[in-house]
């Protein structure tokens, strides 16, 4: 069974699920690759995001498009979302080399 586990995030209707897979994940030692587009970056505003971000923390990463978040007026502050640095703030390239890091690949 593959180590990793990459989730594509392109809809902001699949908040619990998308919590519960990488919970679920990283309790079975899965390493968790996240990348938000299109309305998935609208999750970054959920008031629970922050806990999304921990159990990311330490057992993968997130990024998302910075295109789909300047699409969605989401504002210029590229450093209030959690577990999401500035330089994750990116394009699809990241999200096509995050594919090649993936042994798994979900789409939310």
């Amino acid at each position: 069974m593959g180590k990793s586990l990459g989730i594509y995030v392109i809809s902001d209707k699949n908040w619990g699920h998308l919590l519960g897979i990488v919970k679920a994940a990283v309790a079975k030692g899965k390493e968790v690759i996240l990348f938000f587009s299109y309305s998935g970056v609208l999750l970054t505003k959920h008031p629970d995001f922050a806990e999304l971000a921990e159990a990311v923390n330490g057992h993968g990463k997130m990024a998302l498009c910075l295109h789909s978040w300047n699409q969605n007026n989401l504002g210029e502050d590229h450093e209030c979302v959690p577990g999401i640095d500035k330089s994750d703030f990116a394009t699809q390239v990241r999200h096509s080399e995050m594919l090649e890091e993936m042994d798994r690949y979900l789409v939310l």
